[in-house]
């Protein structure tokens, strides 16, 4: 797969088929994601692939809640906007968005796979999401669709760290969850508002430079 063409498709894919990932795409993905930099090649971290059907019956209702309190919190003023005007083209797209989230934390036990990526006494994460992301590009250029999503960290880390039996004296600290599975949707470039108006040159607000009105890779 070209590289631009993962970089630019490989985005949250959500809704995906309860289809096993066999073994050796799964080894194709980690293989990647170790290859990728780590602070003072340290590699201070571990890779927990989840496909036990018991554990994901565990865990999925710690998801299902903290979906719960999100929209409840963080998402509630852009839900609230969004159901005073449905029509809007900002809640249109929210409203998306909102319905392929929920229906993670719905189906999260009939999803395939997951990763969960540890670093260990680096809050940071610095040496822990360019594997992840790593791991990300290689599930795309796999067929796989992945999305990583930060709620059981923050939300029930303890009886997360409890179900996946995860040593709590050596200093490992949970990353995040990616779910993978083959999706049931097609690829495509995520649409995102321009570079030109979240960049900055030199000084913060100020011009960058040029302006991409349109994505510079379209296929």
């Amino acid at each position: 797969m070209d590289l631009h063409q993962a970089l630019y498709t490989t985005r949250a894919m959500r809704r995906v088929k309860p289809d096993p990932i066999p073994h050796d795409v799964q080894a194709r993905i980690l293989d990647a994601a170790i290859r990728a930099p780590s602070g003072g090649n340290q590699q201070n971290w571990r890779f927990l692939l989840l496909d036990d059907a018991a554990k994901r019956a565990a865990l999925a209702p710690l998801y299902q809640h903290a979906m719960g309190q999100l929209w409840e919190t963080v998402y509630k003023p852009q839900l609230d906007a969004a159901a005073a005007d449905p029509q809007s083209p900002s809640s249109v797209q929210f409203l998306r968005v909102q319905r392929s989230a929920q229906w993670l934390a719905d189906h999260f036990e009939e999803v395939p796979l997951f990763l969960f990526p540890f670093c260990q006494y680096d809050p940071s994460g610095g040496s822990i999401y360019p594997a992840v992301w790593s791991a990300m590009l290689a599930a795309r250029a796999e067929g796989v669709g992945s999305c990583l999503t930060a709620l059981l960290q923050f939300f029930h880390p303890a009886e997360t760290l409890e179900i996946l039996e995860v040593p709590t004296d050596q200093g490992w600290i949970l990353t995040g969850c990616v779910s993978f599975g083959y999706p049931t949707g097609t690829w495509g470039v995520a649409p995102r508002r321009p570079v030109d108006e979240v960049a900055y040159r030199n000084t913060w607000g100020t011009d960058v430079g040029f302006t991409v009105p349109e994505p510079l890779w379209v296929g």
